[in-house]
């Protein structure tokens, strides 16, 4: 049966960009700007608070992995009372030693690696959305041990570092994801994979994308009535099922139009359309512009230039 999660991972094409260490002691606290970029943060020893945009302090501890799919902006401090230094992590440079904020010298209060990745996929947007703004877990021994490799990883130069780097990401995501509380996440992917009924719903739109799937259809594999399978789907998932469905056949599209040598037909076949012009019409309508050009279209893909 098809793997859901995994398979938005791998669309999502995570690449490590930059980790860092980062050390606090006395008073002392920093606030980031909104970034954009999903990040990540693994606490070593010690403790410190976490205060994203209009939420309540979050106190972090030895153990704590948090993980921020976009990145808004966000203030990370002592306990003591402090005058914030301001850091926009865009222009920030990135330092070879680790970061130490407040009292300098001695033993710190709080030792923590952070860094962030880009997602090559122009679906990002989409996909993300799907995912909560934000994953604190605590305790989950191999997601820092996932870190630390991460962290060693990128300040390395042995060979296929970056083919190790892309695989740790992709399991640091994955074990992320799948240890977050589901059942209490905002509405998107994880929501509905925690509703077991709606979960065979998604893994047979994910395992068979071609298949000319009707809401009754769909319904059936959920055990639920049509009206039923259809308002819990669109609540716990934030969008409707055929929605969903076509915002993930027009993933799979462009993933083939990009990474394959494939003609607009085999390509509307896999994504379940009977012929290539009604899938250039839905894919232009979906997309912006015509499957042919956008294979043919680097910059218009957001292919990496690096």
């Amino acid at each position: 049966m098809s793997d859901p999660l995994s398979e938005v991972i791998a669309l999502l094409r995570p690449r490590t960009v930059y980790s860092k260490a980062i050390s606090g002691a006395g008073r002392w606290g920093v606030h980031y700007s909104d970034f954009g970029y999903p990040s990540f943060c693994a606490v070593l020893e010690g403790r410190c608070q976490l205060t994203l945009g209009g939420m309540k302090p979050t106190t972090l501890e030895s153990g704590d992995f948090v993980f921020l799919p976009t990145t808004p902006s966000f203030t990370i401090s002592g306990f003591e009372p402090y005058t914030p230094k301001r850091v926009d992590p865009k222009t920030a440079p990135s330092p070879d030693t680790e970061v130490r904020y407040g009292t300098k010298g001695g033993k710190p209060d709080v030792r923590m690696l952070g860094g962030y990745f880009i997602f090559d996929s122009e679906d990002a947007a989409l996909l993300v959305s799907l995912l909560p703004p934000l994953i604190q877990l605590r305790g989950v021994e191999r997601m820092l041990t996932l870190v630390r490799l991460v962290n060693e990883e990128s300040k390395d130069e042995r060979p296929g570092r970056e083919l190790v780097l892309a695989r740790l990401i992709e399991t640091l995501l994955i074990e992320a994801l799948r240890s977050t509380p589901s059942e209490d996440a905002p509405p998107g992917l994880l929501h509905g994979l925690a509703d077991s009924r709606l979960a065979a719903a998604i893994r047979h739109m994910h395992g068979e994308p071609a298949k000319a799937w009707t809401v009754e259809q769909l319904a059936k594999k959920a055990a639920l009535s049509r009206s039923a399978f259809y308002d819990r789907f669109t609540k716990a998932v934030g969008m409707a099922p055929m929605e969903y469905l076509l915002a993930w056949r027009m993933a799979i599209a462009k993933e083939l139009l990009r990474r394959e040598d494939l003609g607009i037909g085999e390509v509307a076949e896999r994504v379940g359309y009977g012929s290539a012009s009604t899938f250039s019409t839905a894919f232009s309508r979906h997309v912006g512009q015509a499957p042919g050009r956008y294979a043919r279209d680097p910059a218009s893909r957001g292919r990496p230039t690096a």
